[in-house]
C-alpha cells in the first residue's frame, strides 16, 4: 500500500464544469461529509468568464478538484455561512473576480487589488457600541522591524472586546509575476514568497513542476529536501521561542534561544551557502547533498543544540511567570479552530489534529514517519509547549536520517525537466512551519503556465489570532500574537 502523497496531476480536461450554484451546492456537502477544503480561487479566462476551482481532501488524504464557470458579477449563496472557514477564500474570491457570494457575514477586502488599492481607508471596520468603550489602533507602521498591519482593538477598561486586522498594505502581486517567466526558472522567486518559509515553498514548487513533467527524483534527494524542511522548522520555531521569551522579559530564555537559531541556519549555511536555504532546492533534484562530512557535521550540531535547548526549555517551562503569563491567556477552543478552520501548529494546539506530514507522507515521511503532536488548551502556554516539542520531533527525525547508512545522500547534481505536459492541474501540499503551503498550479495547451495559486497558513489563521485576544487584556496581544507568529507577507501576496 503506497502512502498518500502530498500532490495530484491530472489532466485539466478530466474536471467536469458546472454551474456556479451547482459548484457551491457541491462544495457545502462535501465538507458536510467532513471533507477538508485546501482552497478555493477563481482565476480569469476568456472575456468577462471566471473557472472557479475548489480543492479538497477526503477523509483517506485524497484530493479532488471541483469546477465552475461564470461571469464576473454574477452570486450565489454564500458557503460560509454553514462553515466558516470558508470566508477567507470566498473574500479572495469576491475581491479576484467579483463573484459575489450571497449572505456572506464578513465580506472586506483581503489584499486591496486592483482598484481597490486606493480605497483601504474606506475599510468597513466593526463597531463595538457603549458609553466606556475606546479603540485603539496599532501599525501599520510599527516600532520595531517588522511587516506593515493595521490592528483595532474595542476595548472595555483593559479588556479587548473584539480586535479586526486590516492588512493588503504590500500589494506584492506574486501570483501575477509569477506567471511573466519561464516556469521552470521560477525558483528564486518561489523562495522569497515567504523568507522564513523558503524550503517548504521551494520543496512544493519543485515537486510540482516534476510531476507536471512526469520527472520524478530519487528518494535520496528528496530525503535531503526533507532534512532542509526540517531544519528550517526548527530554525523558525526557535525564532518564535525567542520572541515569546523576550516578550514576557525572560531574557536568558530570550537569549539562549536566539543563539540556538543561529547554530541552525549556520548549519545551512555550511550545505548550501544560505541560512534559509535559498539555492538549495531546485527542479530535478538538489544542488546541495549531505557527503559524509557534511552528515557528521549536521550530526554534531544537533546533538550539542538539543542538550543546551532541553535545558532551557526547563528553566522556561519552570518559571512561574512563564506560567502566570501564558497559562489561560489567548485560549482558541477545539471546537473554534475547526469551525474557523485553524491550520498547521496552532489548530494542534488547540487539540485538531492535522499535520500533511502525517496525513499525506509521500515517500520521505513514508519511509521515515513525523509523529503528530497535539497540546488541549489551546492557549499560549499551548503554543509555547507544541513548538518545543515540535523542535524535539525534527531533530529525532534528521538525526534517523542522517544515521541511515544505507541512504547515500550525498547526490548534489539536478537535472531540470525539459517541459510541462499540456493541459494538466496539479496541486501540491507541504507542511511549512506555520502549517501547509498549498500551490495549485495549471498549465495550458502550450506547456505554459495559464494559472499559479499560492496559499500561505497564514491566511487561514489570522482570524484565529484575533478570536484569541478576545477577553484578555489588552496587554496580553504581543504575547498572543507571537504564540501565533504568522506571516504577513504570506497574506499579501
Amino acid at each position: 500500500m503506497h502512502a498518500a502523497e502530498p500532490l495530484l496531476v491530472i489532466p485539466s480536461r478530466d474536471i467536469a464544469q458546472c454551474s456556479l450554484h451547482e459548484w457551491a451546492r457541491m462544495c457545502s456537502a462535501r465538507l458536510d461529509a467532513g471533507d477538508r477544503l485546501l482552497t478555493l480561487f477563481g482565476r480569469h479566462d476568456t472575456g468577462d468568464q471566471v473557472v472557479l476551482t475548489a480543492v479538497v481532501q477526503g477523509g483517506a488524504g485524497q484530493f479532488s478538484f471541483l469546477r465552475a464557470s461564470a461571469r464576473r458579477g454574477e452570486n450565489y449563496p454564500s458557503i460560509t455561512t454553514r462553515h466558516p472557514g470558508v470566508q477567507i477564500f470566498e473574500r479572495e474570491l469576491w475581491e479576484q473576480t467579483s463573484i459575489v457570494p450571497l449572505g456572506h457575514p464578513w465580506l472586506k477586502p483581503v489584499r486591496y487589488e486592483g482598484e481597490r488599492q486606493q480605497h483601504m481607508t474606506d475599510y468597513p471596520f466593526f463597531s463595538v457600541r457603549g458609553q466606556e468603550v475606546h479603540e485603539v489602533g496599532v501599525g501599520p507602521i510599527h516600532a520595531s522591524v517588522i511587516e506593515p498591519g493595521h490592528f483595532r482593538f474595542m476595548c472595555l477598561g483593559e479588556q479587548v472586546h473584539h480586535l479586526e486586522i486590516q492588512l493588503g498594505y504590500q500589494h506584492r502581486g506574486v501570483e501575477a509575476l509569477l506567471l511573466q517567466r519561464p516556469p521552470l526558472a521560477l525558483s528564486t522567486l518561489v523562495e522569497s514568497i515567504v523568507g522564513d518559509s523558503c524550503i517548504a515553498y521551494a520543496w512544493g514548487y519543485c515537486a510540482a513542476m516534476e510531476a507536471l513533467a512526469e520527472a520524478p527524483v530519487a528518494l535520496e534527494a528528496e530525503l535531503v529536501r526533507g532534512v532542509a524542511l526540517e531544519l528550517e522548522r526548527v530554525a523558525m520555531h526557535l525564532g518564535s521561542l525567542t520572541g515569546l521569551a523576550t516578550d514576557i522579559a525572560f531574557l536568558q530564555g530570550g537569549a539562549t534561544y536566539g543563539r540556538l537559531r543561529t547554530a541552525i541556519i549556520n548549519a545551512s549555511m555550511r550545505v548550501c551557502g544560505s541560512r534559509f536555504g535559498r539555492g538549495w532546492l531546485r527542479p530535478g533534484g538538489v544542488r546541495f547533498g549531505l557527503t559524509d562530512e557534511l552528515r557528521r557535521d549536521l550530526a554534531s550540531t544537533l546533538v550539542a543544540f538539543a542538550k543546551d535547548f532541553a535545558q532551557v526549555n526547563d528553566l522556561m517551562l519552570s518559571a512561574r511567570s512563564v506560567q502566570s503569563r501564558f497559562q489561560g491567556t489567548g485560549v482558541v477552543s477545539q471546537q473554534a479552530a475547526r469551525e474557523i478552520g485553524l491550520v498547521g501548529l496552532v489548530a494542534r494546539a488547540s487539540g485538531v489534529a492535522v499535520d500533511t506530514r502525517s496525513s499525506l507522507p509521500g515517500q520521505v515521511y513514508g519511509a521515515y514517519p513525523v509523529a503528530l503532536l497535539t497540546e488541549e488548551t489551546g492557549d499560549c502556554w499551548a503554543r509555547l509547549r507544541l513548538r518545543m516539542r515540535e523542535i524535539d520531533e525534527s531533530v529525532r527525525w534528521i538525526t534517523q536520517v542522517l544515521q541511515a547508512a544505507e541512504r547515500d545522500l550525498s547526490v548534489s547534481t539536478y537535472r531540470a525537466p525539459d517541459r510541462l505536459q499540456p493541459g494538466r492541474l496539479c496541486v501540491s501540499v507541504y507542511e511549512g512551519v506555520r502549517g501547509p503551503v498549498v500551490q495549485v498550479i495549471e498549465t495550458g495547451m502550450d506547456g505554459g503556465l495559464a494559472h499559479y495559486k499560492v496559499q500561505d497558513p497564514s491566511l487561514q489563521n489570522w482570524f484565529g489570532l484575533a478570536l484569541s485576544v478576545r477577553d484578555n487584556e489588552i496587554s496580553d496581544f504581543p504575547i498572543c500574537n507571537k504564540s501565533f507568529d504568522l506571516s504577513y507577507c504570506g497574506n499579501d501576496l
